[in-house]
């Protein structure tokens, strides 16, 4: 594990469009101690030339090809098991950071001596044009049974200290994979500390799993029961606050 180092995990599936894009939010970090691991889940795009040609570009690019398509979480894990830094750092394949992403976040960790934090971000359409509020996180830091009601942590501002925490994977499963992770983190006696600048921006597509929230209400309430054995009556407590704070989110 190398002191100071972050791993940019990664997953990739068709994700040509985009990938580019989110490359350059990396390569113009002003904190340079990075390594970004990308795991192709499988294209059938162009996405793995494109990879192989940002490695060439800089070797700070690690890749891996999966043999078969496995979903985002198993992606992710290889991601992890191959990371060497530090910190453990969260960009999927269309999303993007701002420049002082990284410095403003990883200095605000060692400063405080923090295991777990994450930051506001912003939301882009599939042309990267600013829609809608900034998502601004809670002044308070977030422990487990906060980050019940309300879904906190934003995936590409999540950031966790591995030499602290221990590496952690993602759970096993097709959806809510990172806030599984974030569960089990904080189920650990960890909270995550927020910071209110902006510092990536989420690319909401039209069709997104995101922006069909409503249709979620009851695979969420499965989640709770399943996941974080939660008794009916406390499933039903937490999505609907859930429910609420992600109205509030993708729709106000």
């Amino acid at each position: 594990m190398k002191k100071g180092l972050v791993s940019i995990i990664t997953p990739s599936y068709n994700s040509e469009k985009f990938l580019k894009s989110t490359a350059e939010s990396i390569f113009e970090q002003s904190y340079e101690k990075w390594e970004w691991l990308i795991v192709d889940d499988f294209s059938t795009d162009s996405s793995r030339n494109i990879i192989e040609e940002l490695a060439a570009k800089d070797d700070r690019v690690k890749f891996h090809f999966m043999e078969s398509n496995s979903g985002s979480g198993k992606t992710r894990n290889k991601a992890i098991e191959m990371a060497k830094g530090q910190y453990i750092a969260f960009l999927d394949s269309d999303d993007i950071w701002t420049k002082t992403k990284l410095e403003i976040q990883i200095h605000f960790m060692q400063k405080n001596n923090y295991a777990f934090s994450h930051t506001s971000y912003g939301f882009i359409d599939e042309n990267g044009k600013i829609i809608k509020q900034t998502y601004l996180v809670s002044k308070e830091p977030v422990d487990y049974k906060m980050l019940l009601k309300r879904t906190e942590i934003g995936c590409l501002t999540a950031v966790y200290d591995a030499e602290i925490i221990g590496k952690m994977y993602m759970p096993d499963l097709r959806r809510k994979q990172d806030y599984a992770l974030w569960l089990a983190i904080l189920k650990k006696g960890f909270k995550s500390y927020p910071i209110a600048n902006e510092t990536a921006f989420y690319r909401q597509h039209s069709n997104s799993v995101t922006s069909n929230k409503f249709k979620l209400i009851r695979k969420h309430w499965v989640f709770l029961k399943k996941q974080e054995n939660l008794n009916a009556i406390q499933a039903t407590y937490y999505t609907i606050c859930w429910g609420i704070g992600g109205f509030k989110k993708y729709y106000i």
